[in-house]
C-alpha cells in the first residue's frame, strides 16, 4: 500500500508542474533529453539513479530538522532520525569508518566543516597547489580556505605525479597543522599511507579528499585512506552516483583527542557541523545518500567501477595512439588529463567545440598552464557516466574518434574564437546520438505502462 501510496503522490506532484508551470516542466523535459542522447565525460560527475532523485524530491523536505538524531531542536523528528541513522550506518559500512556525518551540503562544506573546528585564523596548511589538480578548499588564495588560513602548497615532480619528497620538506619547514591529501584533478594512485609517515613526523593532522575518487574506494579499485587520514571527506554526486552533498569518516582515530584535549575528533566534527557550521540539514538529500550508499556496495557497483578504471585506461590509450598529449602518460582513475594547447587549441574552444557537438567535458588548469582558468591548456574528461551506460574498452577508441574528428577540424582564431564546418557537426552529432541510443542510460529507460 504504502509503494502505491508514494507513486502517487510523485505522479500527482508531476502533473501538477505539468498543468501549472509548464515552462519549467518542458526546460526539465529538455534537460532530461539532453543528458539522454548526450555523450558526458566530466570527471566531476555521474548519473543519479532516478530513486537516488525521488528521495531528493519526497516530503522530508518538510521537516525542519536542526541538531541530530534523538537531539533534534523541532518536533515531529521520528522518522527523519531513522533516516539519518540509516545513512550514517551505510556510509560507515560502505567506507569501513568508525564515525560518519552524514550532513554536510557539499564536498566543499565537509572539507570547510574540519578545516575551521581544527584550525584557527593564519594557521599553516600543506595541500596540494591549485594549477597541480588541488582543489579550492584545499588552500587556494581565492577560497575563504586560503585568506583565513597560510597555506603553502606542494606541487608535482617533471613525470606530473605529487611529488613526496617536496611534501616531506616542506612539512618539515613549515610545520603544518594540518595536510591535505587528495585533488580534483590527477589520474595517479594517492600514496596515503605516506603522507600520513609525514604527517605525524611534524605532528599535524591529516584530511583525505577522495571525492573523485570515493566511488573506486568503495570498491577497492583505490587504496583507502580511513585508517591513514585523521579526517577522510567526500562529496557524495561525483563517483557515488548520489545526490548533490557531502560526507565527513573517520576511522580509528575516531576517537583520538583534539589538542585541547576535551573532546575526541569525532566529538569535534560532531558539533562543527552543527551548530558550529551549518543550520538545519537537507533531510531529503541525506534520503538520497542513503539510498546512494546501499548501491555502491553492490556486486553490480564493484564491476562499475572496473569498468571505470579500463574504460579511463583505454581511452587515455587511445589519444595518446592519436598524437596528444596525455599527462602522465595514463591514469590509475577515472581521470584523462589532455594538454590540447599542444595541438594549437585553448581549453576552452576545445570544450565549446565539443559542446556543439554534444560531447561534454571540461576545460582544465594544467600544470605549467600560462593561460588562466577560463581559458586554460587543458581538458579533463572522466569516465564514470560512459561506465554507467555499460560501455567498455570496445566503445573508447568510439568515442576518441569522434572527439578527434571535432577537435581536428576546429578552425582557431585567438584564445576562444574557433569556427566549426557544419557537415562535421553533423556528422559527430548523428553519431554521438547513435551510440548513446547504442548504449541508454539503463536507469533512465521508461517503462511503457508509465508512459503517457
Amino acid at each position: 500500500m504504502s509503494e502505491i501510496i508514494l507513486e502517487q503522490f510523485m505522479r500527482r506532484g508531476i502533473e501538477l508542474l505539468y498543468k501549472d508551470d509548464p515552462g519549467i516542466y518542458e526546460l526539465l523535459e529538455q534537460e532530461y533529453y539532453r543528458q539522454t542522447d548526450t555523450l558526458t565525460m566530466v570527471a566531476a560527475s555521474s548519473i543519479a539513479d532516478p530513486s537516488v532523485l525521488v528521495c531528493e524530491g519526497m516530503v522530508t523536505g518538510n521537516v525542519t530538522t536542526e541538531g541530530y538524531p534523538g537531539a533534534r531542536f523541532h518536533a515531529g523528528c521520528e522518522f527523519a532520525d531513522e533516516i539519518e541513522r540509516l545513512a550514517i550506518k551505510r556510509a560507515k559500512e560502505a567506507f569501513n569508518a568508525q564515525y560518519a556525518n552524514v550532513q554536510p551540503h557539499s564536498g566543499t562544506s565537509a572539507n570547510e566543516i574540519v578545516i575551521f573546528s581544527l584550525l584557527k585564523p593564519g594557521d599553516n596548511i600543506l595541500g596540494l597547489k591549485l594549477s597541480s589538480g588541488g582543489h579550492l578548499t584545499h588552500g587556494a588564495k581565492v577560497s575563504v580556505v586560503g585568506k583565513y588560513f597560510n597555506a603553502i602548497g606542494y606541487g608535482l615532480n617533471q613525470e606530473g605525479f605529487i611529488d613526496y619528497d617536496q611534501v616531506h620538506k616542506l612539512a618539515q619547514e613549515f610545520r603544518p597543522k594540518l595536510i591535505i591529501s587528495g585533488a580534483s584533478s590527477y589520474p595517479r594512485t594517492i600514496d596515503f599511507k605516506r603522507f600520513r609517515e609525514i604527517a605525524d613526523e611534524v605532528g599535524a593532522f591529516l584530511l583525505a579528499d577522495i571525492s573523485h575518487i570515493a566511488g573506486l574506494v568503495v570498491a577497492g579499485e583505490h587504496p583507502s585512506p580511513i585508517d591513514f587520514a585523521h579526517f577522510v571527506t567526500t562529496s557524495t554526486y561525483k563517483q557515488l552516483y548520489g545526490p548533490r552533498g557531502g560526507l565527513i569518516l573517520i576511522g580509528k582515530d575516531y576517537d583520538s583527542l583534539v589538542p585541547n584535549g576535551k573532546s575526541t575528533l569525532s566529538e569535534m566534527i560532531q558539533k562543527a557541523a552543527f551548530p558550529f557550521f551549518q543550520g538545519t540539514p537537507n533531510l531529503s538529500a541525506i534520503a538520497a545518500k542513503a539510498r546512494a550508499l546501499s548501491i555502491v556496495t553492490t556486486p553490480e557497483f564493484q564491476k562499475l567501477a572496473k569498468r571505470i578504471v579500463t574504460n579511463a585506461q583505454v581511452l587515455a590509450d587511445c589519444f595518446i595512439e592519436r598524437g596528444y598529449k596525455v599527462l602522465t602518460g595514463g591514469t590509475d582513475n577515472h581521470i584523462v588529463l589532455i594538454d590540447i594547447l599542444a595541438n594549437g587549441i585553448t581549453g576552452v574552444i576545445a570544450e565549446r567545440a565539443l559542446e556543439e557537438c554534444n560531447i561534454i567535458v571540461n576545460k582544465n588548469v594544467i600544470p605549467g598552464d600560462k593561460k588562466n582558468a577560463t581559458v586554460t591548456s587543458g581538458l579533463r574528461l572522466g569516465t564514470n557516466s560512459l561506465a554507467l551506460r555499460q560501455m567498455t574498452s570496445n566503445e573508447m577508441p568510439i568515442c576518441v574518434d569522434l572527439m578527434d574528428k571535432v577537435l581536428s577540424s576546429v578552425n582557431v582564431y585567438g584564445e576562444y574564437n574557433y569556427d566549426l564546418k557544419k557537415v562535421i557537426k553533423e556528422i559527430v552529432q548523428d553519431n554521438v546520438k547513435k551510440l548513446c541510443r547504442q548504449f541508454p542510460i539503463p536507469c533512465y529507460s521508461i517503462p511503457k505502462s508509465l508512459v503517457r
